[in-house]
């Protein structure tokens, strides 16, 4: 399953349907053209708030998923602690890929959503 999220995103990354790194996402959010955000596992806590805290005020779905290097090199860039895809077709089709909540222990049990 790992394999075919990482493959989405390069392929999102690669039509432009991507938005990396935290200002970039931050911007999609508040202009409502994120579809879905990605937050790396390891992501810095301050960061796994602020984003599950904007998606939530905004409606945007988000999930956790991958590691920082995992997302970053999935589209083609150095680590990255979040993804924002701006394209309705791929957010829908990745979040059919991926689980509702993540494992046990891969987020910070203060941000639950």
């Amino acid at each position: 399953m790992q394999d075919r999220v990482l493959s989405l995103l390069g392929l999102a990354a690669k039509a432009g349907r991507i938005a990396a790194g935290g200002f970039s996402v931050e911007e999609a959010v508040k202009s409502r053209k994120a579809r879905l955000v990605l937050i790396a596992s390891d992501a810095k806590s301050n960061t796994v708030k602020k984003f599950t805290d904007k998606c939530t005020f905004y409606k945007i779905p988000f999930r956790f998923y991958g590691s920082k290097e995992a997302l970053g090199r999935a589209v083609g860039r150095e680590s990255r602690a979040c993804l924002a895809v701006t394209d309705r077709g791929f957010a829908d089709s990745l979040l059919s890929k991926l689980p509702e909540d993540p494992p046990e222990g891969e987020k910070d049990p203060d941000t639950v959503r």
